[in-house]
């Protein structure tokens, strides 16, 4: 994603933080009220990757929560410690699964794709909230 600046001085632009990559295109613009707007707006969508990446740091701070996701005790994950051998190891998960919703629903209610498994119905029993579910599918997605 670009962003557009509008600035009574663009050859004097402010230092803004946005990764390397970002396109910046500058523009003139005659209007003082304007500028702290869309500088707001710009500081304020500079910050959306991160929150992606912070929605996966926390969903992996949860699988390895043992006394919340605890996805440990049954799977491998790269980056735990003491993994169970329960389940299938948790990885190449976005090849596996191209559908979030797929993923999605198997942390919800597993049973009701496979009424056999072993694996806790996470959303159905309120061990998860629908944002943690989300948060870890969000961590998953990065294996």
């Amino acid at each position: 994603m670009g962003f557009v600046l509008f600035t009574l001085f663009p050859k004097e632009i402010i230092d803004i933080a946005l990764p390397p990559e970002t396109p910046l295109i500058v523009f003139p613009c005659m209007k003082t009220a304007v500028l702290p707007a869309l500088l707001l707006a710009l500081v304020a969508a500079a910050t959306a990757p991160a929150g992606a990446q912070s929605a996966a740091s926390e969903g992996q701070k949860l699988a390895f929560d043992r006394g919340k996701g605890n996805c440990l005790t049954c799977h491998e994950i790269k980056g735990g410690e003491l993994p169970g051998t329960i389940g299938p190891p948790l990885r190449d998960i976005k090849s596996k699964y191209p559908d979030r919703n797929e993923l999605l629903a198997i942390l919800n209610d597993e049973t009701k794709r496979n009424p056999a498994t072993m694996m806790p119905p996470f959303g159905r029993n309120r061990i998860l909230t629908e944002q943690e579910i989300n948060a870890i599918v969000d961590f998953l997605e990065t294996l």
